[in-house]
């Protein structure tokens, strides 16, 4: 067998591992719906969560039934998967199940059934309202760095749907950036992924780095991200197919190079934020 043959076959297989991956993760959830019905939440959470546990680095922690919240007192509503990376940020609280993260920490966060549409407007009203505080304080290579970096005044989680395709509606579907939906048909099973805001890196650089606001300088390089779409990252099979779960892994961890490290954690400010509640007490 030639080198180019050896490379082919690795690919084939790699490919392959990944569409028995898809498969299995549907087989799962279908079927503890078909035995439970509506009822096992917690339990699709587990699966769901295997896929992230699959693909993202291990520096990112997947933490189950979270709250968000910001050094203003503001909170989000339950999400049922939050994706964070642990390595500045303490939890605010943890007991249990009963969690608190900081939004300067949360990489993403995932939704694993479908709500009615006002339940999904004000989970993600919620997110998106969430403030990251400019007050941290930090070593860094050649200096104390006070307040943000350059690169990263603040963030907004990516928002993630997964669920069984018959359970959600467009309108649902339209208010996260990706969706992943476990179709179980005459095809087989997969997990088909919509991209909901497509667009360009920068777009995505700017989402997940300054958050309603704007960086104070020019960034160096960023206009190169213009021409890098997340299509560009697409996998497709000898006959043109989408290998959609190897695609997203490509895409989901580009997004997560972009914020790279999470936001400086601002302790003045949630110090404050408690000083305030206790006075007001």
């Amino acid at each position: 067998m030639s080198k180019e043959e050896r490379k082919q076959k690795l690919v084939r297989n790699i490919t392959t591992n990944y569409r028995q991956v898809e498969q299995s993760i549907v087989n799962q959830l279908y079927m503890k719906h078909d035995l439970h019905g509506t009822s096992i939440g917690s339990a699709r959470e587990d699966i769901w969560a295997q896929l992230f546990e699959m693909i993202i680095p291990k520096k990112f922690v997947i933490e189950h039934s979270v709250f968000i919240i910001d050094s203003e007192g503001n909170v989000s509503s339950e999400v049922d998967l939050a994706i964070l990376d642990e390595t500045y940020t303490p939890y605010i609280f943890r007991y249990g199940r009963l969690k608190f993260i900081p939004i300067e920490a949360v990489a993403m966060v995932v939704e694993c059934k479908s709500q009615s549409l006002k339940g999904i407007e004000d989970w993600c009203g919620n997110l998106t309202e969430l403030k990251t505080a400019d007050d941290s304080i930090a070593r860094i290579a050649d200096r104390i760095a006070i307040g943000s970096v350059p690169t990263q005044k603040s963030t907004c989680p990516i928002r993630i749907l997964c669920a069984l395709k018959p359970e959600v509606d467009e309108e649902i579907k339209d208010k996260f950036d990706f969706v992943l939906l476990a179709v179980n048909d005459d095809k087989g099973g997969r997990i088909d992924i919509e991209d909901n805001r497509g667009g360009n890196l920068k777009d995505w650089f700017r989402k997940l780095n300054f958050h309603k606001t704007n960086p104070d300088k020019e960034i160096c390089k960023e206009e190169n991200l213009k021409d890098i779409k997340l299509k560009d990252y697409e996998v497709k099979d000898e006959d043109g197919t989408l290998v959609s779960l190897l695609t997203f892994n490509f895409q989901l961890n580009q997004l997560l190079m972009l914020i790279n490290n999470p936001l400086l954690f601002p302790h003045r400010a949630y110090a404050e934020l408690f000083n305030i509640e206790r006075k007001e007490s």
